[in-house]
């Protein structure tokens, strides 16, 4: 697993009210999608993903599902892009459901997607090929150095 950049950030398990999960799942989903998408696309920008594996995701169609919020993000990958998916589908080729602590956790590296699976606190559904191909992806994937703001301790790695 590559350095992390938020090593002094510890982020506690959690779970929202499902007063919240209610409410959220009610909103309109495909914003998510926009964010997360605009995300993974400046990691592309950046090179922060191998090109060989990304060619593997071509066509390919995923969803982000957080349980305790509601929200939702089905995107694909598409002429080297990610590309937001305007309605949420039934069957995506890879689902990823687990509660936002969970995807903080993965997202700054406190936990792997190993760990968190093992745990129950994430699911992984749909075609396994593919998960392997995401897992390694992120596993490679090497954070840039942050700047340093005035202000702001600077994340060491």
């Amino acid at each position: 697993m590559a350095k992390n950049p938020f090593k002094a950030l510890i982020i506690p398990r959690f779970k929202l009210p499902g007063l919240v999960a209610v409410l959220g799942s009610k909103l309109p989903q495909w914003p998510h999608a926009l964010v997360l998408i605009t995300g993974l696309n400046a990691v592309i920008k950046m090179k922060l993903l191998p090109e060989d594996s990304l060619e593997l995701l071509e066509g390919r169609t995923f969803l982000i599902d957080v349980l305790d919020t509601g929200g939702r993000a089905c995107f694909t990958f598409r002429d080297g892009l990610f590309r937001p998916l305007f309605s949420v589908l039934d069957q995506p080729d890879l689902a990823f459901r687990a509660n936002l602590s969970a995807f903080m956790q993965l997202v700054a590296r406190q936990e792997d997607p190993d760990t968190l699976f093992f745990n129950r606190e994430l699911s992984i559904e749909g075609d396994t090929e593919l998960g392997l191909v995401v897992k390694n992806m992120l596993d490679a994937m090497e954070w840039p150095q942050f700047p340093k703001w005035p202000g702001v301790p600077a994340f060491r790695h």
